[in-house]
């Protein structure tokens, strides 16, 4: 695992933490370009009554608004889990270079689990995508939060 993929994915941990006390599901998310964080997001669906309100739809949005332009080219997206397919298909539209993943989403995860987006050979933009950086530290947030929302 490369340290800065370490370094960021823990700062998209902070964002699921921030999204868990509120009581949302809990993903975070920092978009990074030259090595910069340059927007950060958690889940704000409960909070916004918006089911788009996705950390991943509110960090691209915030990105795109810092540099000006709907292409985020360059730009590299850290997520504590495998994008749904609404979260995969705007990565594509924005154009972003990298995809890291925390933990898979064997449910909704549109980046190979289910389906793959983020590369499908007729969409005219592939995403390089790494996916299990952190991924037992992105999993147990979530399963923490599932397991309390059961009792």
């Amino acid at each position: 695992m490369v340290k800065e993929d370490k370094f960021y994915m823990l700062e998209a941990l902070k964002e699921a933490r921030q999204a868990l006390e509120e009581d949302e599901v809990p993903v975070g998310c920092v978009v990074v370009y030259n090595n910069i964080i340059i927007a950060r997001a958690h889940n704000q669906i409960e909070r916004l009554k918006d089911p788009t309100a996705h950390a991943e739809m509110i960090a691209l949005t915030s990105a795109a608004n810092y540099l000006g332009t709907k292409w985020l080219n360059g730009v590299s997206l850290y997520v504590t889990i495998e994008p749904c397919s609404m979260c995969a298909g705007a990565m594509v539209l924005a154009r972003i270079k990298n995809l890291i993943i925390g933990a898979k989403d064997p449910k909704t995860g549109a980046c190979g689990s289910i389906v793959n987006i983020v590369n499908h050979k007729k969409l005219n933009h592939r995403i390089k995508v790494k996916k299990g950086v952190l991924k037992d530290d992105c999993a147990v947030i979530l399963k923490q939060f599932f397991r309390k929302k059961r009792k």
